[in-house]
């Protein structure tokens, strides 16, 4: 697993701590065992095979089970253990879940959560993948084989540096939306995903907007904008700190807004006790 996960027999002996030779050695036999190459070499690359996909894949599953049992007899002496990985969007890793993290590991200290972000197309394909347990995801489509869950409301809002020459202005029609420079997210981005259908909805047409830059966070975005004579539109969640500051100015669109759900989205079939566990501590969380 650690060599199909890396993509390299050096790294996966790196992370055991045991030899290049003895990781050669274990996948020569796995490979004498299923009378096929899971893995092709080209030059110093090293590439799955279709084979190699499918054993991988079964693997962890049953690595999913494995976890799932030693949490299981770990609620039979009391000490629920074990551990899974989240694969957060870049606005919900950053403003949202980690305190929930941090209040979950309060009360399941022995549970260990592995947490990594990305946009929400990258977080689903992970998923898809079986490289992660549970995606939180901020987009609204849905890829077949998932299942969606709505954990949050989120606001997605119009911000404009404090220095900026749009500062002073409480309102801007959807005309000015149009015509004022703007910053976004990257393509993948859910926060993207949800502004295009909105504005869709408005008849509004995307390729109209005054874009300037795309951006692949939102953390980037916020410290463009206090140079930046333009707008953005972000999450609420996102930019609390910078509004009560005063770094940031919100400015309302007349008859335009944008309402969203964070969402969990799990692989359908088995779902580990971990996950179940963590879900429900997630929809029962006072945001």
């Amino acid at each position: 697993m650690s060599v199909a996960e890396n993509l390299s027999f050096s790294k996966a002996a790196d992370q055991f701590n045991i030899s290049q030779p003895a990781v050669s050695r274990h996948i020569k036999e796995l490979e004498e065992h299923y009378k096929t190459n899971l893995f092709e070499r080209k030059g110093n690359k090293v590439y799955l095979t279709k084979v190699g996909e499918r054993v991988y894949n079964a693997y962890k599953e049953i690595a999913q089970l494995y976890r799932a049992l030693d949490f299981e007899i770990g609620q039979l002496h009391d000490s629920v253990s074990g551990e899974f990985i989240i694969g957060a969007s870049s606005t919900i890793s950053q403003y949202v879940i980690p305190q929930v993290i941090a209040s979950f590991h309060k009360r399941y200290p022995n549970i260990k959560i592995y947490l990594i972000n990305g946009n929400s197309f990258e977080m689903e394909k992970l998923l898809t993948d079986n490289k992660i347990d549970m995606a939180l995801v901020e987009n609204h489509s849905s890829q077949s084989g998932i299942r969606y869950k709505g954990f949050m409301d989120d606001e997605l809002i119009v911000v404009t540096g404090k220095n900026s020459v749009y500062a002073k202005r409480e309102n801007i029609s959807k005309e000015d939306l149009l015509q004022i420079p703007i910053v976004l997210r990257e393509q993948g981005s859910g926060t993207l995903e949800v502004i295009k259908e909105m504005l869709a909805q408005q008849k509004i047409n995307f390729e109209n907007l005054n874009t300037h830059l795309y951006l692949g966070s939102t953390e980037a975005i916020k410290n463009f904008l206090q140079d930046f004579d333009g707008l953005a539109i972000i999450s609420e969640k996102a930019v609390l700190n910078e509004l009560y500051m005063k770094t940031l100015v919100r400015l309302n669109v007349v008859g335009f807004s944008i309402s969203r759900k964070f969402r969990i989205a799990t692989k359908q079939g088995h779902k580990s006790r971990q996950i179940e566990l963590f879900e429900n501590f997630l929809f029962q969380y006072n945001f």
